[in-house]
């Protein structure tokens, strides 16, 4: 709202026009003035045509919010996969935080943490490995591993005798094994020619009549009994040929793993020895090498813990906590941050107004939230139009404004302080012009 002035003027009617008029206008923002007709006094009879109105136009009225210099920062975490979970809040709402202060710590800070720690001794381990290669081998060194490398071809001696020796038993074994059973199959067969010599004599006699059938069925039911025992022995024959030669490709299997085990180790052992008989240049460089990656996988693994520490950007003040201490965070983020020392006013100056305001005019802001008034400076005018954001409890109100943001500073410091924990709060502004 624009505010007018005019010269003075003695009509009462005007006065009381003059009071309503801005009366709504104040309600309504927008343009506020006085508009004031001076009237030429005349003689009596005298009749004049024309008043003359001198209007004066003296400032610009609008609502507004309070915010922190810089405006609101709301800090979150990096985009993951899935949920990312605040471990550790480490301030309250009204504390007074520096810029790269730590605020919260992720769920994944202690396994990021390990895994520094780790690439770090790996470091330390590679430091020493090039110190060693550096320094040469002794010659106690030399005979430590000659000695490692006969204890590993004793070892492996007396390893592939005792699977030999396992192997030559299962051979044993099984060679026993089918010789009973071939043995107890031989004597079932005899058994059953002799059974079926019998069952057919017998049968010549039972047609005959010479014999009962009851002899007869007995005659029968050995042969059957006789087979029978047979193919026993035979599927006993078949289980055990299976399961000692089954035993018997563990054990070869066995004296493979052990041979060749056996020979990788005593392979590595001479590969060490030679390593540690000579000092060559190319080994200085490997394990130079091998630090330089260490190190490297140090800074990406820092890098990696760095991203579970969440810091604020700025010096300020916690305004808003969204997220505790093991809570998910939300699109709200973790919390809200702002530079309280210095506070704002954001303006909605009417779009046909705004052509009215310029750089370093004076503003008055007032607000039923804190006692009298405070003075602000222009710092700067919005460079595109929006709806409005801040509306009048009047319920007649404009609700669907052109509006232009404008930023005012509030001056004086100990106003700054006064209005600290006021953000967002809606205010009544007017600018000077």
């Amino acid at each position: 709202m624009v505010h007018k002035e005019s010269q003075p003027f003695t009509n009462s009617v005007s006065q009381w026009y003059l009071i309503l008029a801005a009366a709504m206008g104040l309600a309504t923002g927008g343009i506020y003035l006085y508009a004031l007709p001076q009237f030429e006094s005349k003689p009596e009879g005298s009749i004049s045509n024309s008043p003359e109105n001198t209007i004066a136009i003296v400032a610009v009225t609008a609502l507004g919010r309070l915010e922190p210099q810089g405006e609101v920062t709301r800090l979150s975490a990096p985009n993951s996969v899935g949920g990312t979970r605040v471990e550790q809040l480490l301030v309250k709402e009204g504390d007074k935080i520096k810029a790269g202060q730590i605020v919260a710590l992720l769920d994944s800070y202690a396994l990021r943490f390990a895994t520094l720690e780790q690439v770090k001794q790996k470091v330390q381990i590679a430091q020493a490995r090039l110190d060693r290669v550096k320094a040469g081998a002794q010659a106690g060194e030399i005979a430590a591993q000659e000695a490692a490398i006969a204890r590993l071809q004793a070892q492996l001696r007396g390893e592939v005798a005792a699977q030999e020796a396992t192997l030559a038993r299962l051979q044993a074994q099984l060679r026993g094994e089918v010789a009973a059973q071939e043995a107890t199959l031989a004597r079932l067969q005899a058994q059953l020619r002799n059974a079926q010599a019998e069952y057919q004599r017998n049968q010549k006699l039972y047609q005959e009549g010479a014999i009962s059938a009851s002899v007869f069925d007995s005659k029968r039911l050995q042969v059957e009994t006789i087979q029978e025992q047979i193919n026993e022995a035979n599927a006993a024959l078949k289980r055990t040929l299976e399961t000692i030669q089954e035993q018997i490709n563990e054990a070869n299997a066995t004296l493979r793993r052990t041979m060749d085990t056996g020979q990788e180790q005593i392979s590595q052992a001479k590969a060490t020895l030679d390593r540690i008989a000579e000092v060559r240049p190319v080994d200085v460089q490997v394990a130079q090498e091998e630090i330089k990656s260490a190190i490297a996988a140090v800074k990406l693994a820092e890098a990696e813990l760095d991203l579970t520490y969440i810091r604020s950007p700025i010096d300020g003040q916690v305004l808003k906590v969204h997220t505790k201490s093991g809570e998910v965070i939300g699109s709200d983020g973790i919390v809200e941050l702002g530079q309280t020392d210095q506070m704002y006013v954001i303006a909605e100056v009417h779009e046909t107004d705004v052509s009215k305001v310029d750089l370093g005019q004076k503003a008055t802001i007032t607000s039923a939230a804190f006692l009298g008034k405070i003075q602000g400076t222009v710092t700067q005018i919005g460079l595109q139009i929006d709806r409005q954001q801040v509306f009048d409890v009047n319920p007649g109100s404009d609700t669907d404004r052109k509006v232009v943001e404008v930023k005012i500073r509030i001056d004086d410091s100990v106003d700054s302080q006064r209005v600290a924990a006021f953000t967002n709060l809606q205010v009544e502004v007017t600018i000077h012009l």
